[in-house]
């Protein structure tokens, strides 16, 4: 847990966010007292919806068999 003060948190915000946004906890304090706690909010994880996602795949086109593979032997990707 890092802490900083108000005026490295104002110059450095991006970083601070970065860093929160990695899983570190950081505190902004004032006069050396801890004010305020920067974290990330944890984002709900979603189930999938995999009839959903059969209809997608579905509606894509097919590729001719060894694209990839031919990609790969002309050195291509």
């Amino acid at each position: 847990m890092g802490q900083v003060n108000i005026a490295e948190a104002k110059t450095h915000l991006s970083d601070l966010i970065a860093r929160a946004e990695a899983g570190e906890t950081i505190l902004i304090s004032r006069r050396g007292r801890p004010v305020v706690e920067l974290r990330a909010i944890e984002q709900p994880r979603q189930p999938i919806d995999v009839e959903a996602l059969r209809a997608f795949i579905t509606t894509l086109p097919e590729t001719p068999s060894g694209t990839v593979e031919a990609m790969r032997d002309e050195a291509r990707y």
